[in-house]
């Protein structure tokens, strides 16, 4: 989409739960040397596994924390006269910042006029600002105006500071075309998988991320018969069913309870019930290979975080993020 652009790796959240130790140093492997957390603890995580790369704090500078940057060697990304103030004193033009400016997020970040009146301002030379940044709003949805007025506001930020390198498109930024691509991409969902164009093309990215679960045991119910805490499901007819080990400790959604599935030799098989802790039960009655030890998959296939996201009433995003310390994870290429 945009090859002669730099594309940096927004990791935090435990690179969205896939395992920053190993998704890290496979994407420095494969060029990247940008790379975007949100804690400063979330940086010199990276830090110890990315021993060259430009690792920027999204979160900005905490009051007092500037030392631990300069330790690690970590770039805060400024929004706020009080993180420029106190990065200044420390960095004295030494040590490098990125300048945070809000054009519609109303979250973190200066406001534009706040941003603009620091043109010609030394505060910017010596808290040694090398990259102006935004956040897009609504970047999935790409006819909503507010991805135009963004992509205006931040070129007009641009004229206004000029000769300091930008980014504002992220996953889903990417694809509004030229206008919001800049010097630096930064991707974060897209890299796992997850679709960065939900509302107007299908998903342009492979598959990353699969979970799968053993089947612990299959046992056969008569109609009317119910299944799991409260008895919230009762069979309509005898039925075949299958626990899984995985529950809700793991990150799988409790709010999957009875509208989401799995794959069983390829069969989407219903979750029944209430999804526990530690289990998750599912109707086999149309796998007749089912059996112990098998393996039914929950992430994967034309089961991806997408739709995964959607069924538990949520995104994937937070499916992907949520994915717990229990799972042994395998990590195949690279």
């Amino acid at each position: 989409m945009a090859p002669s652009v730099e594309c940096s790796a927004v990791v935090k959240a435990d690179a969205y739960g896939c395992g920053l130790a190993a998704v890290a140093p496979a994407l420095a492997q494969a060029g990247c040397r940008s790379f975007f957390v949100a804690h400063l603890e979330e940086g010199i995580a990276a830090r110890a596994c990315l021993p060259d790369a430009d690792i920027y704090v999204l979160n900005g500078l905490a009051p007092g924390s500037g030392a631990m940057f300069a330790e690690h060697r970590l770039v805060p990304v400024l929004g706020s006269h009080e993180e420029l103030a106190e990065w200044a004193a420390l960095s004295e033009s030494a040590r490098p910042a990125a300048l945070h400016v809000d054009t519609g997020m109303n979250r973190l970040g200066l406001r534009v006029p706040e941003a603009v009146a620091l043109a010609d301002d030394p505060l910017l030379t010596r808290a040694g600002i090398r990259l102006l940044m935004s956040h897009l709003v609504s970047a999935e949805k790409p006819d909503e105006p507010v991805n135009g007025r963004q992509i205006e506001a931040f070129a007009a930020l641009r004229e206004a500071l000029p000769g300091i390198p930008a980014s504002l498109a992220n996953s889903s930024g990417i694809f509004l075309g030229a206008a919001a691509h800049h010097d630096m991409l930064r991707p974060g969902y897209a890299l796992f998988g997850g679709n960065p164009t939900p509302y107007s093309a299908a998903n342009p990215m492979r598959p990353v991320v699969r979970l799968d679960s053993p089947i612990l045991q299959i046992r056969e119910v008569e109609g009317g018969a119910t299944a799991g805490y409260n008895g919230r499901w009762q069979a309509p007819s005898p039925r075949r069913l299958a626990t899984l080990s995985i529950g809700y400790a793991d990150g799988y959604p409790r709010s999957a309870s009875q509208t989401g599935h799995a794959l069983v030799d390829g069969v989407a098989c219903p979750i029944l019930g209430l999804i526990s802790m530690d289990l998750i039960i599912l109707d086999v009655t149309d796998v007749p290979g089912a059996r112990r030890g098998a393996m039914a998959t929950l992430i994967g296939d034309r089961l991806d975080v997408d739709t995964v996201g959607r069924a538990a009433g949520t995104i994937g995003y937070e499916i992907l993020t949520g994915l717990g310390s229990r799972y042994v994870r395998s990590y195949t290429g690279g």
